[in-house]
C-alpha cells in the first residue's frame, strides 16, 4: 500500500541541509510509489522550494512567519501541525539533528505516535520497510517495523545516501499561511560559537583530538590536516574539559554524533562514551602513543605513534599528492 510521507527540510544561512535529501531518499523507499511532499519552516524559505524537488520530492509546502526566522519548538510546532492537519500524510520523516531530536517528540507527542528515531538504515520498501538504529551507545543495533498507525522516523545525516540531483523535475509549490501565537519562548539574538567552514554533523572528513593533543596550540596542526581534506576539526569531551577548544567541536554520547567517510582520532584514548559518536563512521584511522587504547579497537587502521609527529608528516604527503 503506498504512502503519502511528509519531510521537514532544514535551513541553514539561506541553503538546505544536505539531511533534508537524505530524508527525501529515506521518504521515497518508505512511500511505495506514493506521494512525498517536502515541508520548509522559515521566514524566508520559499526559494529553497525547487531543490527539494530536484532531489525528489513532489512537492512541497512552505509556510513562512517571521517567528519562524530562528527555530524554536512552539512556533516550529504550530507551524508543522498545520501542514499536517492540511495534507493528513500516512508517513513523516524528520533528520536526527539537534532540530529533529528536539521537534519530532514533541510533534510525536500532539499526534499520539510512535517514533523511531535515529535510523541508520532501511532495509525494504512500504509497508515492508525495517528500520535499523543502533542501541547501547551504538555497540549493537536493533530492527524496527512499524505495524499499526503513523510512521514517524528520524534519520541520522550522511546514512542515507540521497537520491541523484536532477535540476529537470518540476512539482508544484504552495504556500500555507499560519498565525504563530502563544509563544512561550522568543529568541532575540543568536551568538554562533561554532567554527567556520565545514558543518561537523555533515563532513566526510572529520579529524578530531582528544587530550593527548595537550593544548589549544596542539589543535593547529589538526585543523591544518582537516582543512587539507576538505573535512571539519572535532573532539573528545576530555579536549573540551581541558579547554583545548569550544564544546561545540565536541564528538560522543554528550556531544555530536557524526558518521563521515573517513574519521582521523589523535590522541583519543577511545571511551565508550566517546566512541559512542563516532563508532559509525565508514573508515577510522586512530593515532596514539598507547598500542593498547580502546580506540584501536574499532580502528580500520591504526597508528602507534605520536601525533605530533605523524599528523605533520600526513600533511606533508597529502600536500604532494595535492600537487602532482
Amino acid at each position: 500500500m503506498s504512502k503519502k510521507v511528509v519531510v521537514l527540510g532544514e535551513a541553514r544561512e539561506g541553503a538546505l541541509r544536505n539531511v533534508s535529501f537524505e530524508a527525501i531518499a529515506a521518504a521515497k523507499k518508505i512511500s511505495g510509489g506514493g506521494e512525498v511532499v517536502g515541508v520548509l519552516l522559515g521566514d524566508a524559505v520559499q526559494s529553497l522550494a525547487e531543490e527539494m524537488i530536484h532531489y525528489g520530492a513532489d512537492r512541497v509546502v512552505t509556510v513562512e512567519h517571521p517567528h519562524l526566522k530562528l527555530y524554536t519548538s512552539d512556533a516550529f510546532s504550530q507551524a508543522f501541525m498545520a501542514v499536517y492537519e492540511q495534507e493528513k500524510p500516512e508517513a513523516i520523516v524528520f533528520g536526527h539533528t539537534a532540530l529533529g531530536k528536539d521537534l519530532s517528540p514533541k510533534i510525536a507527542s500532539k499526534l499520539a505516535s510512535g517514533l523511531i528515531s535515529d535510523v541508520t538504515a532501511i532495509e525494504g520498501e512500504g509497508d515492508a520497510a525495517v528500520f535499523i538504529r543502533p542501541i547501547f551507545s551504538g555497540k549493537a543495533f536493533e530492527k524496527v517495523k512499524n505495524k499499526d498507525g503513523l510512521l514517524f522516523i528520524t534519520v541520522r545525516p550522511n546514512n542515507i545516501a540521497p537520491l541523484e540531483h536532477d535540476a529537470g523535475r518540476t512539482g508544484g509549490v504552495a504556500a500555507l499561511a499560519v498565525d504563530v501565537t502563544n509563544l512561550r519562548t522568543i529568541i532575540s539574538e543568536v551568538i554562533r560559537k561554532s567554527t567556520e567552514g565545514v558543518d561537523l554533523s555533515e563532513a566526510k572528513v572529520v579529524v578530531a583530538g582528544g587530550r593527548g593533543v595537550k593544548s589549544a596550540e596542539g589543535f593547529e596542526p589538526l585543523q591544518e590536516l582537516a582543512t587539507l581534506l576538505g573535512g571539519a576539526i572535532g573532539a573528545s569531551r576530555g579536549a573540551c574539559d581541558a579547554d583545548y577548544c569550544d564544546y561545540s567541536l565536541q564528538i560522543g554520547q554528550t556531544g555530536k554524533v557524526v558518521t563521515p567517510d573517513l574519521y582521523i582520532a589523535a590522541g583519543i584514548s577511545g571511551a565508550i562514551q566517546h566512541m559512542a559518536g563516532m563508532s559509525n563512521s565508514k573508515v577510522i584511522v586512530a593515532i596514539n602513543k598507547d598500542s593498547e587504547a580502546n580506540i584501536f579497537k574499532v580502528a580500520d587502521y591504526g597508528i602507534v605513534g605520536d601525533l605530533f609527529e605523524v599528523i605533520p608528516m600526513m600533511i606533508e604527503e597529502i600536500k604532494k599528492i595535492k600537487t602532482n
